[in-house]
């Protein structure tokens, strides 16, 4: 058995956990390499808890550069070259050649796509976004507050939704609920369509209660910065003192010029297992582009990185040590939906049933709130 070399580009959940679960099934003769452009791991569910205050950064922070420790090397650098066809990557000017090659590089934030978004909107991706989102509703008493879903596909679908949930139980545990509009424009037919009716039925009705105006089916063409105005495509107008979005989402540059991508710059992959046109090539997680039975795309969620990647890592080994077993990503996936007051609903389903995807929601509820905070815990835990 000759000692293998693998690279795993990204140290999101996917990659984090690829690496490790290969790093268990394999000897230290083969090396298990991860690249990444930043030096600490940020466990993007918390950020909805950065915004609201419940979590500092460093308690949703770890160090990359403990992989070290767990025998598989690190290296902190931005990938500008991935060549397939001679097993080739290139990071900051240096060739790392490959056996087996895993990408998980996720997706990239393109607000600059809508004119005047980028200058004039707040998001949740990031953490240091999500904290900034967190300082600008602690201070206001009295305005239109509007979130805006621009485009699809975006990662976490339930995200800009728990935003606003979140966001009218500040404004009303400050007492101030009354003198603030709540409007949520989406691009989309109903929240979270992938998951079926029911699903969005739930979350429309959340909403609803809680006085929030649903508008689906706005697609936002620009924000009008002079007077604080978006404009949708429909010609509609709305105006706004401060504005969430979920911005355009994209393919990184890399992956698009690699020609592993579909027309759209996302990574086609055989659904079940994670492989490429290449052999020796897998990615996994938001990267990726999966269309369902429903003809529908899989959503871009970690839940999905993380379970595609014990399939590769698991099929990887078995074909480094010759073993002849294979596992096949059964599509299943869950969801968390924050709402506040200690409470969050919760969604789990079979994305790959036919003819369409099995989700069964369950109503919001302290104990699913109080499960998210033990997978916190324990994932950190486990992982760091």
């Amino acid at each position: 058995m000759a000692d293998k070399s693998i690279l795993v580009l990204g140290a999101g959940i996917g990659g984090v956990v690829a690496a490790q679960a290969l790093r268990k099934r394999l000897g230290r003769n083969h090396r298990i390499v991860v690249i990444d452009r930043k030096t600490k791991f940020e466990f993007a569910p918390s950020f909805l808890w950065l915004m609201m205050r419940w979590r500092t950064r460093s308690q949703v922070s770890r160090s990359l550069i403990s992989l070290d420790g767990k025998g598989i090397a690190f290296v902190n650098g931005s990938v500008s070259k991935i060549d397939p066809a001679n097993r080739l990557v290139i990071v900051d000017g240096e060739d790392y050649h490959y056996d087996y090659l895993i990408i998980s590089l996720g997706a990239d934030l393109a607000p600059e796509k809508i004119p005047g978004l980028a200058e004039s909107a707040h998001h949740v991706y990031q953490a240091d976004n999500a904290e900034k989102f967190g300082a600008a509703i602690q201070s206001f008493n009295e305005c239109t507050l509007a979130f805006v879903v621009t485009s699809t596909p975006f990662k976490c679908p339930a995200a800009p939704y728990e935003a606003t949930l979140l966001v009218d139980f500040l404004v009303r545990k400050r007492g101030v609920r009354e003198k603030v509009d709540l409007h949520f424009f989406t691009v989309e037919p109903q929240p979270m369509p992938v998951a079926g009716p029911v699903v969005g039925g739930m979350i429309k009705q959340m909403l609803s209660e809680r006085g929030i105006e649903y508008h689906p089916n706005q697609k936002l063409a620009s924000v009008y910065l002079p007077s604080k105005e978006l404009v949708f495509e429909s010609g509609e107008r709305a105006k706004f003192d401060l504005l969430f979005m979920v911005p355009p989402h994209r393919s990184p540059n890399v992956v698009t010029e690699s020609g592993l991508a579909d027309g759209a710059g996302w990574i086609t992959v055989d659904g079940r297992t994670l492989r490429t046109k290449y052999d020796d090539v897998y990615a996994i997680g938001d990267v990726t582009a999966i269309k369902l039975p429903s003809g529908m795309m899989l959503p871009k969620a970690g839940v999905f990185a993380e379970r595609q990647a014990h399939v590769v890592a698991s099929n990887l080994a078995s074909e480094i040590t010759g073993d002849a077993e294979i596992q096949r990503w059964d599509g299943r996936g869950s969801c968390f939906i924050e709402t506040g007051y200690g409470k969050a609903g919760y969604a789990s389903g079979d994305f790959f049933a036919e003819p369409k995807p099995m989700v069964n929601p369950r109503r919001p509820g302290r104990i699913w709130h109080w499960t998210k905070v033990l997978f916190e815990r324990y994932w950190l835990w486990r992982h760091f």
